[in-house]
């Protein structure tokens, strides 16, 4: 195929619930919020990923914001279709005369049905795919972070995303046990909304909880080097005018509790149902975190201390999925694991 290379493309998206990420040329091209926002009287795209996330909350009637997935699928098909044509295009910027067509590898979570499977394979058709392949979202993070996943060595990756917590035993190329719980990012933000409700009497919105949880987002009530407390700004429910509150990051450790807890219950499941091989590999070299709530403060060192097992959190956890994902695009023809 070398003499017509240059009429195929070949990008790497991790389609996130919460973020979608495409490298093209081992470069990551597009790093934008999963949102688009339409015009309710002509159904047409206004905005996509961070002009879109802007206006999320501030519409007035003729304008709705859409996030086309939920908990790691879509949810909203044809705005999954517009959200990921309209990020293509952002690469494609200076060339917009000519349109190559395109090899996609997109990551997809583990627990995926084939229902959902087909929903991602056919938006990507209708955005301009010629070729879709698709890899789990933990196989990719594990080659994201360097771990060579062919060798017969057991490892664990923990991949918390917005919309699900992907959590897999990985050897030989495979997924050998794996959990998948949709209980992440999203939950989180759900969490600081009711408990800022219910403890201080004031509403907030998606895009303040977020803000919250990455000022004094916490997974321990105790830290050794703890974030000033943050400002918060809502609706009053009492009096319906604007207030401010300050919130500390152990009243946060407190609220998440309960969603941590489900995640260290999906962990131990998982370590649960691997082979005892395998188990001892693990012993050896830990847990693997990724994505983006592999940041929220102290979650290692809570995990660590539920599993006796240390634990590693990737460099730049945000972008491992998206990198692995670029590693398979370039391998195409070496992975096994890759589903056409």
């Amino acid at each position: 195929m070398g003499l017509f290379n240059f009429l195929t493309k070949e990008i790497a998206i991790d389609l996130g619930t919460a973020n979608t990420l495409i490298i093209h040329n081992d470069k990551v091209i597009v790093d934008e919020p999963s949102i688009v926002a339409f015009d309710k009287t002509t159904n047409k795209v206004i905005a996509i990923g961070r002009q879109a996330m802007q206006m999320e909350g501030k519409t007035h009637d003729n304008i709705r914001t859409v996030r086309p997935l939920k908990d790691g699928v879509i949810a909203d098909f044809s705005a999954a279709e517009h959200m990921l044509r309209g990020m293509i295009k952002m690469i494609n910027k200076d060339k917009s005369w000519f349109f190559p067509s395109l090899r996609m590898v997109i990551c997809i979570p583990s627990g995926i049905t084939e229902v959902e499977k087909r929903a991602v394979r056919d938006s990507a058709e209708i955005a301009g795919a010629k070729e879709v392949y698709l890899v789990h979202e933990p196989m990719a993070a594990a080659i994201g972070i360097g771990i060579d996943v062919e060798e017969p060595m057991g490892n664990m990756i923990i991949d918390i995303g917005g919309g699900t917590t992907e959590i897999a035993v990985i050897a030989l190329s495979g997924i050998v046990s794996d959990q998948s719980i949709r209980v992440a990012g999203n939950i989180f933000d759900s969490d600081i909304i009711h408990y800022i409700r219910r403890q201080h009497n004031i509403m907030i919105g998606d895009r303040t909880a977020e803000k919250i949880k990455f000022a004094v987002g916490s997974a321990l009530p105790e830290l050794q080097d703890p974030p000033p407390d943050v400002a918060v700004h809502g609706r009053d429910l009492m009096t319906g005018t604007p207030k401010q509150i300050t919130v500390s990051y152990t009243e946060i450790a407190h609220c998440l509790d309960k969603s941590i807890s489900k995640i260290e219950e999906a962990i131990l499941k998982a370590l649960e149902i691997t082979p005892p091989e395998l188990s001892a590999d693990i012993y050896q070299t830990g847990i693997y975190l990724t994505g983006g709530g592999a940041m929220l403060r102290g979650l290692d060192k809570r995990i660590s201390s539920k599993t006796k097992l240390p634990v590693h959190i990737a460099d730049d956890p945000l972008r491992a999925v998206v990198r692995g994902t670029g590693i398979a695009l370039k391998n195409i023809g070496n992975f096994t694991f890759l589903m056409k």
